[in-house]
């Protein structure tokens, strides 16, 4: 392809995008929408700079408002998680688990995690798998820790608090890294720290997923029921743009700016800092009836999904206490096939695995499972009504099997209504308008 071409193709594909997902609905549990404030920040010149360091003590020259904003995301940071310390320099979640292993752990040490198949990051994963294969989890492959799995209660989907107290006081790990990819409802950080005391091992909590609905005061408050630290991505329940941070006690602010950098970082995308400062500034302002809605609208889901025929996991809890809900689909086919049924649908949602998949020969490639997220729908605007014609749009591709591209319409002609991004400050700007600026 030629420079000419390529040049245009590619405004070309990022237009065609935008339409797509102006017409689509987004379920992905890992993904959100950014404001348009937020996203006049990301483009702003602070995309060219360099800041390595801490604010004031920069290896570099030309910060004067590079720091000021950094200042105000830290302040924002620490006073939405009730936290003594915040780093806002690591550029994603796995970075800023890195952050944590680093600052808690040395290599060869044992932490604890949830496995993969249950829920657990990638970033918690070890270096092999046990059965010898290569697996290249951030925590074995980059930090060279020995991983031990926390035992998980399938039918409750959480951590097995008695089971995992054995498990902990056999392996006498550092590190009890809580946290999930799967995270439906609150773990069991009060219940297991006594036993992380007894052993000397840290506690650390992963709130990628649900740093939102905790800022938002409705999941639970992992620094005030035993975590020192707390990392998270910032694009999830957060929905700020892609980025990191760290939030811990007071005591481990130095250790943890010095693993920062030089450590881990160099220059920190300064842009999505200036972008983060403005999320955190409207979940200040609007998070605690934005994240209640996201929870309320998963039950809905989850409700109104059951009553349609699906097996969504944990119907005896309520579904869920997140923005999470999970379905058991392998009744109407494997998880990849669905997903990209529902995608032809126009309707946006992730295979995952299930617990127990490894032992009915299923993997990631084509798992019995459906993972779905309401952190984005609930953004712009829907709300139970809503919820209830999105399980009826997703029977009809996965139970009735219709074609998708009807259903794709219908897909369409509802999201007419729901055009704006909600819980934020004031804009003009429809939620996935293509701002040109060349």
């Amino acid at each position: 392809m030629e420079p000419d071409e390529a040049f245009q193709k590619v405004f070309s594909l990022l237009r065609q995008h935008h339409e797509w997902f102006s017409n689509s609905i987004p379920l992905i549990a890992s993904e959100n929408i950014v404001s348009p404030a937020v996203r006049e920040a990301i483009v702003s010149d602070f995309m060219h700079r360099y800041a390595e360091g801490w604010p004031g003590e920069r290896v570099y020259a030309g910060c004067r408002y590079i720091d000021q904003v950094e200042s105000i995301a830290i302040d924002l940071a620490k006073k939405l998680f009730r936290a003594g310390f915040a780093d806002v320099r690591p550029i994603s979640g796995v970075v800023a688990n890195l952050v944590v292993y680093t600052t808690l752990t040395k290599p060869g040490d044992t932490i604890f995690a949830l496995p993969i198949p249950s829920g657990g990051h990638i970033s918690m994963g070890p270096l092999k798998a046990k059965t010898g294969d290569y697996l290249g989890g951030t925590a074995g492959a980059v930090r060279g820790l020995n991983v031990e799995y926390f035992k998980l209660d399938e039918k409750e989907m959480n951590i097995d608090v008695d089971e995992s107290e054995k498990r902990i006081r056999e392996a006498k790990p550092r590190l009890l890294m809580f946290g999930a990819s799967v995270f439906l409802f609150p773990h069991p950080v009060r219940e297991l720290k006594e036993v992380a005391k007894e052993v000397g091992a840290s506690v650390a909590y992963d709130a990628a997923h649900v740093s939102g609905l905790i800022a938002g005061g409705h999941f639970q408050d992992p620094l005030r029921e035993g975590a020192e630290m707390m990392s998270m991505s910032t694009h999830k329940t957060l929905p700020g743009p892609q980025h990191g941070t760290v939030v811990a006690e007071e005591g481990l602010g130095e250790k943890i700016k010095r693993v920062t950098f030089p450590g881990l970082v160099s220059n920190h995308h300064l842009h999505n800092v200036a972008g983060l400062a403005v999320a955190l500034a409207e979940m200040l302002k609007f998070g605690k009836e934005y994240t209640g809605n996201i929870i309320e609208n998963a039950k809905r889901l989850g409700q109104a999904l059951y009553e349609r025929g699906f097996d969504v996991l944990c119907e005896h809890k309520g579904f869920t206490q997140s923005h999470t809900i999970i379905l058991d689909i392998s009744k109407f086919g494997d998880g990849a096939s669905i997903e990209k049924d529902l995608e032809a649908a126009n309707i946006i949602a992730n295979r995952n695995l299930l617990p127990w998949d490894k032992r009915l020969g299923r993997d990631y490639r084509k798992p019995g499972g459906l993972r779905l997220g309401t952190s984005e729908i609930t953004r712009l605007g829907m709300g139970g009504s809503e919820m209830v014609e999105i399980a009826e749009l997703m029977e009809r591709v996965i139970i009735k099997k219709e074609n998708p591209n009807s259903v794709a319409r219908d897909v369409a002609e509802m999201r007419k209504d729901f055009q704006k991004v909600h819980y934020c400050f004031d804009s003009s700007r429809k939620a996935y308008e293509y701002m040109e600026i060349k």
